[in-house]
């Protein structure tokens, strides 16, 4: 039975992240999906009535507490059920991920920015550089990831795992000519095996 509710748009790789842990804990039935539909030129007002910045997901408790940010939303998620925790509780292990993890958000902020201006802004308003500039952030993250991450990224499938599929795959959808499985084939064998996860199947997002 549901107790809380996701605020959620099925493209929005923030929400996947949520999603996600949710099947991997086993929590999906706790949660009750409420579609939002915004940008940030068009705000959707039932989810300005929760999270003042606009922004998705955000997560409203049972006793009407609503929770935003999907970083604070997955520590809260990861602490509401009784098996092996996908962020470590303490030590160098948790700010290990949580940094890994970090870097893998780096790459949504940069490709969901990217997204933003070249499909929102008008074409003659458009900055190539800055475009440029945020491709470099997403090249040099995963060249980081190829080069020192996959052994720990195979290891466990926590919260650094889950992060870098959910960018991937929102590469994926939104850059399809990237073709970063050429250069970082590491990564590319790492992520066709966990992109066969229940939780990635059942969170795959459509265009």
């Amino acid at each position: 039975m549901s107790t809380m509710t996701l605020f959620h748009s099925p493209t929005s790789p923030f929400v996947r992240k949520v999603l996600v842990l949710l099947h991997e804990t086993g929590q999906s039935d706790r949660v009750a999906l409420q579609h939002a539909q915004l940008s940030p030129l068009n705000p959707d007002a039932g989810v300005l009535d929760s999270n003042p910045a606009g922004k998705i997901p955000a997560l409203r408790l049972a006793d009407g507490t609503v929770l935003h940010d999907s970083r604070v939303i997955l520590d809260y998620l990861d602490q509401q059920h009784v098996g092996d925790p996908l962020i470590p509780p303490g030590g160098h292990a948790r700010w290990r991920r949580l940094t890994l993890a970090s870097l893998a958000d780096a790459v949504l902020d940069a490709a969901v920015l990217i997204r933003y201006e070249t499909f929102l802004r008008p074409a003659d308003k458009r900055w190539d550089a800055w475009i440029a500039a945020q491709q470099e952030k997403i090249e040099r993250a995963l060249a980081s990831f190829e080069r020192e991450a996959i052994a720990e990224l195979s290891s466990h499938f926590d919260i650094a795992a889950l992060s870098l599929a959910c960018a991937l795959g929102y590469l994926d959808l939104r850059q399809p000519e990237l073709d970063w499985r050429q250069r970082y084939p590491g990564l590319a064998a790492w992520y066709a095996d966990v992109s066969q996860r229940p939780s990635m199947q059942a969170t795959e997002p459509v265009a």
